[in-house]
């Protein structure tokens, strides 16, 4: 009984070394096997052809293995392999989520974690963001071996373990950037145009922040008016991940053609100029919302809606969704923010010594727009509401010069500073080619929707 059970685990042990081999050496072995039976079972020349005793001499089992090719180095080799074998898992970051959860997730235990946190830069893990991934190489044992965060296709960063912890890493990929043109004439809106001229809504969107000091893209549209973009496109290993910059465009409104150039000063600060140097940026926004309708303009013998008399109107009223971002129209200090009367909710925003700006009728303040607060042109400050004596949401805004009212859609706005003259002819370096880039680009017609594809260009 003890033999049958020593032969019954020889045999389990060969069959589970048989399972680990290579495919290739199980076939080579079940080959010697066949022919070996076959050896065997075949009759000798001297064989007669009758019923007769006759002893077979059997080769001994030493003699054939003896035969056989070593297996002990393969089998060594093959042990080494399972040994080193790592599992790979990846985990992506979703809402809720925190670095204990996730090492939960891949199997590993919050030790594990810990040490990672302790190692240099693993403070990077803590800031977790929903839809970034974590991949995880784990061995035999359950010990991390490696650890990488992809916050996106360019970027990650890993952790690689060593005799003295974890090794940190920086990945960065750099795209190839294509120099690319879009031009299209508008016959019914600016985004079906852009649509239409395969740019997407980020990039309209861009297109119309660097004219918005000249244009009213909610006013001044007209059927026919042009474009023509210059901008960057990223790939990576073939494949597009995405629009850089605008680095010129132009755009026809209404027989006047504006013309716009991407220039980074010595100082590293990047802004849209004319071809000559002056700043498309004025002091002021043009318009607080973006694509807002007026619903009612400036007009000092208008009859106010709600109190049904003869009220001056000093500001303009753009008619948007409740809820709608409220953008600051320049640099400026918060000098008031809260409640005031039949306007609602206000904030008044003074900018230097000359202007002013009064926002009412809001919904809520962003957070920590309060009195004393400096904010940035386009900031948002407040969102749109229909408080105080108002009909329905919409924001009311008015504009002062020197302590007096003035209309905002037809007072000129003050320009900010052109390029210095000591720096012109770096920005004439830089931004000639650029804009003979964009000059020859073909003419847009007047078909409805039409556009024209540029050439492209790698940089």
């Amino acid at each position: 009984m003890k033999r049958q059970n020593r032969f019954t685990r020889e045999q389990k042990t060969a069959s589970s070394l048989l399972s680990a081999l290579p495919r290739k050496h199980i076939i080579a072995i079940a080959t010697l096997s066949v022919c070996l039976g076959l050896f065997l079972m075949l009759p000798s020349k001297n064989t007669e052809a009758k019923r007769q005793s006759q002893s077979i001499p059997i080769p001994a089992l030493h003699s054939a293995t003896a035969a056989m090719p070593s297996l002990a180095p393969e089998l060594d080799l093959l042990e080494n392999q399972l040994a080193s074998l790592e599992s790979n898992t990846r985990e992506t970051v979703k809402s809720g989520d925190n670095l204990s959860l996730i090492f939960k997730r891949a199997g590993l235990t919050d030790r594990t974690m810990m040490a990672l946190l302790h190692a240099e830069h693993g403070k990077k893990l803590a800031a977790l963001y929903p839809g970034h991934t974590l991949d995880f190489a784990i061995n035999k044992d359950g010990d991390l071996q490696k650890l990488t965060y992809t916050q996106d296709q360019l970027n990650s960063f890993s952790f690689t373990r060593n005799e003295s912890g974890f090794a940190y890493t920086e990945n960065q990929r750099k795209p190839d950037i294509i120099l690319a043109s879009r031009s299209a004439t508008i016959t019914d809106s600016l985004f079906l145009a852009g649509k239409d001229a395969r740019l997407d809504d980020k990039l309209v969107m861009e297109l119309a922040g660097i004219f918005g000091w000249d244009i009213d893209f909610m006013l001044d549209i007209r059927e026919g008016d042009a474009f023509k973009v210059l901008f960057e496109e990223s790939f990576l290993d073939g494949e597009k991940i995405g629009n850089g910059n605008i680095l010129a465009a132009q755009f026809t409104n209404k027989g006047t053609t504006f013309h716009a150039v991407r220039y980074e000063d010595s100082n590293g600060n990047s802004q849209y100029y004319t071809p000559a140097g002056d700043t498309m940026r004025k002091e002021f926004l043009r318009s607080p919302i973006d694509f807002a309708r007026i619903s009612s303009h400036f007009n000092l013998r208008r009859k106010h809606p709600v109190l049904n008399k003869i009220r001056a109107h000093k500001g303009t009223d753009y008619a948007a969704g409740h809820g709608t971002p409220i953008r600051s129209a320049g640099d400026g200090k918060v000098i008031y923010a809260g409640r005031k009367g039949g306007y609602g909710n206000v904030v008044i925003v003074q900018h230097g010594q000359t202007y002013k700006t009064l926002y009412a009728h809001i919904s809520k303040f962003n957070r920590g727009i309060r009195k004393g607060v400096r904010v940035k042109q386009g900031q948002v400050i407040a969102y749109v509401g229909s408080t105080g004596l108002a009909t329905g949401p919409h924001l009311h805004y008015e504009f002062y010069v020197n302590g007096a009212v003035r209309n905002p859609v037809t007072i000129a706005l003050p320009k900010a500073k052109a390029i210095a003259k000591s720096e012109l002819q770096r920005f004439y370096q830089h931004t000639q080619p650029l804009l003979a880039e964009l000059n020859p680009l073909a003419s847009t017609t007047k078909l409805a929707h039409s556009h024209t594809i540029g050439d492209t260009k790698k940089l």
